[in-house]
């Protein structure tokens, strides 16, 4: 049975199944939906436009439909969908007319002649949105291959069910300079150290399972991504990263030169005993706040509507309000302004001093900036610090 499902501006048709895996006839999960927020929310205040955009693992397509339909206007010069499976491909061209996209190309696979060659052609035209032609293609490949075989892009987004590996080679030697390229592993048992092993082997690097498990996992993933475009003489700079539910994701900036490379593997190290890792920083300052403010903005905006006329909630673009994303970008927002690695756990601490009483995290941080010290909430975890505060310091600040 088809399911209909909304997602912020598209429309999509999937099969109904009772549960979210690599088994699934076209592969959608509800859960990432956040994922895809912060994707169109990230497009949309970075400074990139006339964009060529690849998907090299597109599944039902709703990522690119999203995209099309809430991308700002001259972001996109042309959008290119990819999946290996011919039932997704069929999938992403009915999920395209179905969300009102109706002109497009779908390149014909010579690996996969039979199903080819019984897709209907489509004539090929450049579809007009917003004022602006998009050229918008539909391809059925390998995603290595399909990269490859690309001139390539200024924004790519790997988003695998498992480990970004297989990919990231393909997709580094194809983003362009300037480019963004997005990240998204969900293989957090061998970054956050519950197959050490594993992560040796899969991420060049030695994880440790703790309270700070998740940023290390994530500074790991960073490292090795980077490595493979060190190679190629691109420094691949982290400009929003993050761990929520499931999954590791990170944007990464694409800067080419000898310079800019070396200036990367000068931030690569140890931290409370995993690593080599990724030091520097995880979030460009600007971006974060921009984000921010720009969903704090659109919400604001679509409550006043909702509230004075529901009919007026389909003129207005991109997202429904969301309490729990906006409250995510925000203390990411704060967590942005100090450029420290790692952070301290108020309740480890506490359990190792056999603390009684454990004062709120809210006054903690308040007497440690009196302290003359930087200090914020994290996200990684409701009960941690950032801070630049010594850990003797913090212990007795904890004491107090």
């Amino acid at each position: 049975m088809l399911e209909t499902i909304r997602e912020g501006r598209a429309v999509i048709r999937i099969k109904k199944s009772d549960k979210v895996s690599k088994e699934m006839e076209v592969f959608y999960n509800p859960v990432m939906k956040n994922n895809r927020d912060i994707s169109v929310l990230l497009l949309n205040c970075a400074e990139n436009k006339n964009m060529q955009i690849g998907l090299p693992l597109e599944a039902s397509g709703i990522r690119g439909i999203r995209l099309l339909k809430e991308l700002d206007a001259g972001k996109i010069k042309s959008i290119s969908f990819n999946d290996y499976d011919a039932k997704a491909v069929r999938s992403i061209k009915n999920n395209l007319m179905l969300s009102n996209i109706k002109k497009f190309t779908i390149i014909k696979n010579t690996i996969n002649k039979n199903f080819a060659n019984n897709l209907k052609k489509i004539k090929d035209n450049d579809y007009n949105w917003g004022g602006r032609d998009k050229k918008i293609e539909i391809h059925n490949e390998d995603a290595s291959l399909f990269l490859l075989n690309s001139s390539g892009f200024d924004y790519i987004d790997v988003d695998p069910f498992g480990s970004s590996n297989p990919f990231l080679d393909a997709a580094i030697k194809r983003i362009s300079r300037n480019g963004i390229l997005a990240v998204t592993n969900t293989d957090t048992a061998a970054l956050t150290g519950t197959y050490p092993d594993a992560c040796i082997r899969k991420y060049w690097a030695a994880p440790r399972r703790d309270y700070m498990m998740h940023e290390t996992g994530l500074r790991i993933l960073i490292r090795k991504i980077q490595l493979i475009g060190m190679q190629y003489e691109k420094a691949l700079i982290p400009i929003f990263s993050y761990f929520k539910e499931h999954y590791f994701r990170a944007f990464f900036r694409c800067v080419k030169g000898k310079k800019e490379v070396d200036k990367i593997w000068l931030q690569h190290g140890m931290l409370n005993g995993a690593g080599p890792l990724w030091l520097g920083e995880l979030w460009d300052r600007d971006l974060a706040n921009k984000m921010h403010g720009a969903l704090l903005k659109n919400n604001i905006k679509k409550n006043n509507n909702y509230n004075n006329d529901n009919k007026n909630m389909a003129q207005i673009n991109n997202f429904l309000y969301d309490g729990g994303l906006l409250k995510f970008l925000n203390a990411i927002k704060e967590e942005s302004k100090l450029n420290i690695a790692g952070f301290y756990d108020i309740h480890d601490s506490a359990e190792k001093l056999k603390l009684k009483t454990i004062p709120k995290k809210e006054e903690i941080i308040k007497k440690i900036i009196e302290a003359g010290h930087k200090a914020a909430s994290t996200h990684f975890s409701g009960t941690c610090i950032r801070t630049d505060i010594s850990y003797g310091a913090f212990i007795g600040i904890l004491k107090e």
